[in-house]
């Protein structure tokens, strides 16, 4: 489990440095093309009675060996199919440029790994022979076959609006449906030893929320008689942090990209709807009441995250309290509130484990279906795990997983002190690859912090998800593409800007219909045209 916040460890320290000048150069040298030559093999079975190398780039952590075949999954991989990758690897900051100007110069390697490419570059780079469509090499590849066949939805995010397969994706599921980790970003945690101290009950209602966030402001919960206490905090329009997991005690809800999908199938924008004018109304009383924290519409992480460890928040929200206030029992998930008109909804988050562009296949490769058998490997179940987190047996360094030889099943280790993230960042290797829900328990075991946190998805969130449905990974075409980035550049930055000037200085009610005026002059209505057809054709 790895989100934005989780990603601010030490290893962000080291992208100064001698390696960040560095890459893994061509053998070939010069301007030579670095794709491999033709080996002429047809029918390959693994592993290569001769060893042929295939040229590949690719980005990694600076934590990572320079070399990406220093690592124990890929040497693994290289005894398993004799197959030799010659890499060409940049750390992540520089891969970006580097990978720009290999296509600029014409220099392509037989593929891309971690290659990066949004949909736009994806569809441009397909249109401009730079990259191959690949539906064609899926033949070749029965693990990948058997991920879709279990789990057809991918097939229709795979696929161009033109009906080709441009690149071979990433699959991480953690949890189904509802009751995917994804479902909700941002959890609310309030304080329970404030609550314990004070008397008072866990709040059910907005109104008793209010009342709480009073008693934290005044009646000096901590204890050390100063009135320093912040009742609510929040990093406004930021994802994770911000409030909106609340907004659903008024109806619609609300979430990061403001984009909902009801359930008979139509696409909102949650900041239009009625409701999301009484939920800003409602925080803004609380504002003028001194319950919100004032920096909360222009502090950053680290002075979030900072005031959070001295306990100084009565209700806060990030996707995981041990970020912030610690694993202890102090702070607690505060399940959904009812709100004054008796909804009690959570709207759920449009994110998922799915990243479309982790390897494309260029022009330069004269050895397709060998690529697509090598390429296949990384979607085995238990090679998929390994790639994603790390491996295990590793001699040279400690291992995420041990391998249990009687069920064959990799089981996450304790990790000891070692943040999760690096380890990850030293030992996996990311690229293509499916971990499905029905794995864990057969291929291997959840990990720790994701067990916990999907507990409490299902155990305290899920029961109050209206909705059925997120809004997928559409594919678009370039021409939408266009489109919804020129309306949604301007749209979500009105969108934002009037969302914290109305919760500090309030005007919703008076700004209203204005609101939604500029909303259409910005292009509200072609927006939801684009996204409708979208989400119809993805169902399709």
């Amino acid at each position: 489990m790895m989100k934005k916040r989780m990603l601010t460890t030490a290893s962000a320290l080291l992208l100064s440095g001698s390696l960040l000048l560095t890459g893994c150069t061509s053998k070939s040298g010069g301007s030579e093309s670095f794709s491999s030559k033709d080996y002429g093999l047809k029918d390959v079975t693994f592993p290569l009675k001769e060893e042929k190398t295939l040229k590949i780039m690719t980005s990694s952590s600076p934590l990572a060996p320079e070399d990406p075949n220093e690592k124990l999954i890929f040497q693994r991989l290289e005894d398993q199919t004799g197959v030799k990758i010659d890499w060409r690897n940049y750390t992540t900051d520089i891969f970006n440029e580097k990978r720009n100007l290999a296509i600029a110069s014409g220099e392509l390697p037989d593929a891309i790994f971690n290659a990066g490419f949004s949909d736009y570059e994806l569809l441009k780079h397909a249109k401009d022979g730079v990259i191959v469509p690949v539906e064609d090499l899926i033949q070749y590849m029965p693990n990948l076959q058997a991920v879709l066949e279990k789990a057809p939805q991918y097939k229709a995010m795979m696929t161009a609006p033109d009906g080709h397969i441009y690149a071979f994706p990433w699959i991480e599921e953690l949890g189904e449906g509802k009751e995917s980790i994804h479902s909700l970003d941002a959890f609310p945690w309030i304080n329970m030893e404030w609550l314990n101290k004070l008397g008072l009950e866990v709040p059910k209602t907005t109104e008793e929320l209010k009342q709480v966030l009073i008693a934290f402001k005044t009646q000096d919960p901590n204890g050390n008689g100063e009135a320093d206490e912040i009742p609510m905090s929040f990093i406004i329009n930021d994802g994770g942090q911000d409030p909106h997991s609340l907004f659903g005690a008024f109806g619609l809800g609300d979430n990061w990209d403001f984009t909902v999908v009801t359930n008979d199938g139509e696409v909102k924008l949650t900041a239009a709807d009625e409701s999301y004018k009484k939920a800003i109304s409602w925080f803004n009383d609380l504002y003028n009441e001194g319950l919100i924290d004032i920096e909360a519409f222009e502090h950053d992480w680290n002075t979030y995250l900072a005031k959070g460890r001295d306990k100084k928040y009565g209700l806060y929200f990030t996707w995981d309290k041990g970020n912030i206030t610690g694993m202890g029992d102090d702070y607690d998930l505060l399940a959904p509130l009812k709100g004054p008109e008796g909804h009690q909804n959570v709207a759920r988050t449009n994110g998922m484990g799915f990243d479309r562009s982790r390897l494309v296949v260029t022009s330069a490769n004269k050895n397709l279906e060998l690529t697509a058998k090598w390429i296949d490997q990384l979607y085995d179940p238990s090679q998929s795990v390994q790639n994603n987190w790390g491996t295990y047996g590793d001699e040279k360094q400690q291992n995420i997983f041990g391998m249990d030889e009687a069920t064959k099943m990799l089981k996450h280790l304790p990790l000891e002190g070692t943040a999760p993230v690096e380890l990850r960042e030293k030992t996996s290797v990311g690229g293509p690859l499916a971990i499905l829900d029905s794995y864990y328990g057969t291929v291997t075991t959840k990990p720790d912090d994701a067990a916990w946190r999907l507990n409490l998805m299902k155990e305290v969130m899920v029961p109050y998800m209206e909705a059925d449905n997120i809004y997928p990974r559409v594919f678009f075409s370039i021409e939408d593409l266009d489109r919804l980035s020129v309306i949604e550049t301007d749209m979500f930055a009105f969108i934002k800007r009037k969302r914290a000037e109305w919760i500090a200085n309030g005007g919703v009610e008076k700004e209203w219909n204005d609101y939604l005026a500029e909303l259409d002059r910005l292009g509200l209505q072609e927006w939801l045209e684009i996204k409708q057809k979208g989400y119809d054709r993805n169902q399709e």
